[in-house]
């Protein structure tokens, strides 16, 4: 499933973990809101290293979950 054509950008905070949505079906997309409850899909975390823009995955087609590595391209 896709659930965005292209990467999101969000302000992550150092130390803070992030729980990114793998399922698709989140209505709080790029992250976690429990929908995927009765699958096998889990969320990823991510903990964020330092202050920065990560580009969290939209396709949910990346090699490098959470985090966006361009394959949106080629949807």
């Amino acid at each position: 499933m896709t659930a965005r054509r292209y990467p999101v950008p969000i302000a992550v905070e150092h130390g803070k973990t992030y729980y990114w949505c793998a399922c698709g079906q989140s209505n709080t997309p790029p992250f976690c809101d429990g929908s995927h409850q009765g699958t096998s899909v889990r969320p990823v975390a991510y903990t964020a290293p330092r202050d920065k823009i990560v580009f969290f995955c939209g396709c949910k087609k990346t090699g490098q979950p959470p985090v966006c590595d361009g394959r949106h391209k080629d949807l």
